[in-house]
This record gives structure tokens, sequence and C-alpha cells, in this order.
């Protein structure tokens, strides 16, 4: 199920990944911004944030200054969730292969890429995923200029 559509549970993840990166308790995160970080467009976002929020990934709040939260602590969000419901999210687009080869061969090989894959994924959450982005250097944008009184 994961290496047949990757892309939609990729896109899932990468959701997820940037509401926990650029949002926080008070601050939500607008499809709007979203799109404009992924170069995706809103509408193909649309039904994966519905998705995301109907199974309380993220919290939603409508509106004018709406957006998208984490609906609970980054750690507690395993990355075979997410992607679950990013696959899910879909209709059935694989292919039907039919051939000997396929059968005995190709489809049970498959099923092992994505049992292992499934492994890797259930071990991680998107806070590990948190982690890597520091570590890779990346460091949140201030998105409101610092206003001092004194």
């Amino acid at each position: 199920m994961f290496l047949a559509r990757r892309d939609r549970g990729m896109v899932a993840v990468a959701i997820v990944l940037d509401v926990a990166f650029h949002g926080s308790g008070d601050t939500v995160v607008s499809a709007a911004e979203l799109a404009e970080r992924s170069g995706m467009a809103r509408r193909t976002l649309e039904p994966l944030l519905q998705a995301l929020s109907r199974e309380h990934v993220l919290d939603s709040t409508r509106g004018p200054s709406g957006g998208y939260r984490l609906a609970r602590p980054a750690r507690l969000i395993k990355l075979t969730d997410v992607i679950s419901i990013g696959l899910s999210s879909l209709e059935e687009t694989a292919p039907d292969l039919t051939g000997r080869l396929q059968r005995a061969v190709v489809e049970p090989l498959w099923e092992e890429f994505d049992a292992s894959l499934q492994a890797q994924a259930d071990a991680l959450t998107i806070e590990d995923l948190l982690r890597r982005a520091a570590k890779a250097g990346l460091r949140k944008l201030i998105s409101e200029p610092l206003n001092f009184a004194i």
C-alpha cells in the first residue's frame, strides 16, 4: 500500500510536518500558506487536510484567521498513521497486473518492500522529523515583526 501510492502519503507527511514546524498552540497554519510552501494547489491539499482533521491528527479553525494545528503532541503522531490517512483519502488506482510473473514474483516482492517501509515508518513520529529539521539547520521563520516597548 505504501509503495503503490506513495505520493499521497508523502503529501500527508509534508502537510503534518509543515503544521508542526510552523504552527504552535496559539498559531495556526492556513491552507494558503501550506499550498504556497509546498508548491501545490490548495484544491489538492483540501481533501487531505479534511481527512487529517477528521482523524484527529490536525485541529482546524474556521474563519478569516483560521487554519490548522496539531491535534495532539508531535511525539504521539506516528508516521504510519499520517501515511495511512493520506493513502485512504484517495480511491485505489494501482494497476491490475495479472501475469504469472507478476503474481508469483512482483506482487510478493512489493509486499516485502511495503512491509519493510511500514516497519520503518512505524518507528518514527512527527517529533522525530522535527528533530531532523533542526539537525538540518531549519528554523521557524518569525512571521510577525518583534515589537518592543521600553
